[in-house]
């Protein structure tokens, strides 16, 4: 059996050759490993050190900056609103659309497709209103960040987003609007693109209207959840502050139709028409034509963005008699029967005056001074009150001091110095007539508020401040500084009243109610000189007169033709204000008086 036996064997060798022997791992090489192991762990610890102590408050700035989202605000403004809330000027959001042409693409495209900018321009021209050749020209070759419309409306701006086109960017952005049109635009003012104010109380108020918003950092967890931690407080709080006015929308609209019109028959330069309450000096229309869109103000020359009534100064002619005449009556140099001898025509220091009739009115009194606007008259009156005493009461009064006013740029007035005011005798006379002096429609409205409201000076404004939610303000407490005695006031309110119910006054005549008024036609001088033919028609009107509450001013700039005086140009407007007036403020009615000298 040899063959078997060497078979067995073979199995029993093989097992025998897989035998290894396993020799021992020098230690040398075991520290070393271990050294290793060491160095490594140590040099994480120092990585998690530095990490931790040295870079944790840049990598903690770098996680909050990507977890935080700032929003910056946008600038919105406070909105103005009238007397009675109605909506004069407020921010509204608008869109700017911002084109990519080398990422257009339309839904249902492949999205490696890129559309040329025609294609766009065909759908979006319906939209925007502007031609497809012009959206096409504003594209150009340009790539990308075009500026394609701006004032787009949020209606069209949704209706841009269905489309669905790729490489079209809406931008948000406040835009003032004026509902009230060119309504209120000569003392409110307006925007310019870059929503910087350019007039008005856009300009002078425009701290008070710009809304105090903060920036918004809001933390995101990592599923995009807001984390309300490190906010501010008060940082989600919009104020619903509005700038209130003094004006009354539905009388500035009635005196602006009726200015409007008759600056436009007269062929006359410019217009003015005040309403002030004479209690407390709110305006409650200041309304001058020409005037301007402040939607549109690109449209219009720069010169109308001024109002006239605050920073121009004219000579005020007749309408400065009353207040003349009480300036007499407080000093004494006349008295209430007193009377005076209109000889037609004087001479002043070589200087010759006369009537505007060049009539000779005989022995007069002082109601028929104003009836008849007597010029020699008013200068007999004034002879007695001593030149330096004078010049003081016209200083006192304000004539040459700005208006303490809210209007934005009013101007003061310009007076003669006292040293030729007293040493030149034709400075006094022609004073007294409301010549030789200067002032502004707006000044001059405020010294016959002092005659109506028992010689107290109360300051013109057009604000009632900021205003919270729907709250309207009341009107403002009477205030002011007493200058004049009340009887002296009620002397010349009531020879004022005579010269409506039978003087040059007579077109502003309603039944019912007591009216006091007077009519100028002055001058007008430029650089010192009279410009021939040039004139100023003005009329002022005090409501009612036993109870008086208003002041009407109307003054209109160089109307043309020889029968323009201001019983024809101005009077006509104040009537149609008066009017309107008596109706808004529901004035009732008054048993009709006639006044009687003194």
């Amino acid at each position: 059996m040899p063959v078997l036996t060497e078979r067995r064997a073979r199995p029993q060798q093989r097992l025998r050759q897989r035998v290894v022997r396993l020799e021992p791992v020098p230690a040398g090489r075991m520290r070393l490993v271990y050294a290793l192991l060491c160095v490594g762990l140590v040099g994480l610890i120092g990585r998690m050190a530095w990490l931790q102590v040295v870079q944790s408050d840049a990598l903690e700035a770098r996680a909050r900056s990507l977890q935080t989202q700032t929003t910056d605000p946008l600038g919105t403004r406070r909105p103005i609103v009238d007397r009675s809330g109605r909506l004069v000027a407020l921010d509204e959001e608008r869109f700017r659309l911002w084109a990519h042409p080398r990422y257009f693409n339309i839904p249902g495209d492949d999205p490696q497709l890129v559309r040329p900018p025609l294609d766009v321009a065909r759908r979006l021209s319906g939209l925007l209103a502007v031609p497809m050749a012009e959206l096409v020209k504003r594209m150009g070759d340009r790539p990308s960040g075009i500026r394609l419309a701006e004032a787009i409306d949020p209606e069209t701006a949704a209706e841009i987003r269905r489309l669905g086109i790729s490489g079209l960017d809406l931008e948000a952005y406040p835009y003032r609007v004026y509902p009230q049109g060119d309504l209120f635009a000569n003392v409110v003012g307006f925007l310019n693109q870059e929503r910087v104010p350019q007039a008005g109380l856009e300009q002078s108020r425009h701290d008070d209207l710009m809304r105090h918003e903060q920036s918004r950092s809001l933390r995101r967890g990592a599923d995009g959840t807001p984390l309300p931690d490190n906010l501010s407080p008060g940082v989600f709080f919009g104020d619903d502050l509005r700038l209130q006015l003094t004006l009354d929308a539905r009388l500035q609209q009635l005196a602006a139709k009726a200015l409007t019109a008759q600056v436009k028959q007269w062929k006359a330069k410019k217009g003015v028409a005040i309403v002030m309450d004479v209690r407390n000096g709110e305006l409650l229309a200041l309304a001058s034509t020409p005037t301007y869109d402040p939607n549109r103000y690109w449209s219009f020359a720069p010169g109308r963005f001024r109002e006239w009534s605050v920073q121009d100064l004219y000579e005020p002619g007749s309408t400065f008699k009353p207040i003349n005449l009480a300036i007499a009556l407080q000093e004494g140099v006349i008295q209430p029967k007193g009377t005076v001898n209109d000889v037609g025509q004087l001479q002043i220091g070589g200087w010759p005056i006369f009537n505007h009739d060049r009539q000779a009115n005989g022995v007069i009194d002082f109601p028929t001074v104003l009836q008849v606007s007597s010029n020699v008259g008013m200068v007999q009156a004034m002879r007695n009150l001593k030149p330096s005493l004078y010049w003081d009461w016209l200083e006192r009064l304000g004539l040459e001091a700005r208006p303490d006013t809210d209007l934005p740029g009013a101007q003061a007035g310009q007076l003669k110095t006292k040293e030729q005011f007293t040493s030149q005798p034709i400075e006094p006379a022609t004073a007294a007539f409301g010549q030789g002096f200067a002032l502004t429609p707006l000044k001059l409205t405020q010294l016959h508020a002092m005659l109506a409201n028992g010689g107290r000076l109360v300051s013109p404004h057009i604000t009632r401040g900021l205003r919270s939610g729907d709250g309207l303000a009341g009107s403002s407490p009477p205030k002011g500084q007493q200058l004049l005695k009340p009887e002296v006031t009620r002397t010349v309110m009531a020879w004022m009243e005579s010269v409506v119910d039978q003087g040059s006054g007579k077109g502003a005549k309603t039944p019912g109610y007591r009216i006091g008024g007077k009519t100028g036609t002055a001058q007008k001088a430029r650089n010192g000189v009279y410009i021939p033919g040039a004139r100023i028609c003005s009329f002022v009107a005090t409501l009612p007169v036993n109870d008086p509450r208003f002041v009407v001013v109307v003054v209109v700039d160089e109307p043309q033709g020889g029968n323009a005086y201001g019983s024809t140009v101005a009077v006509p407007v104040a009537k149609q204000i008066i009017d309107g007036l008596l109706v808004l403020e529901q004035i009732p009615p008054q048993v009709p008086a006639t006044a009687k000298p003194g």
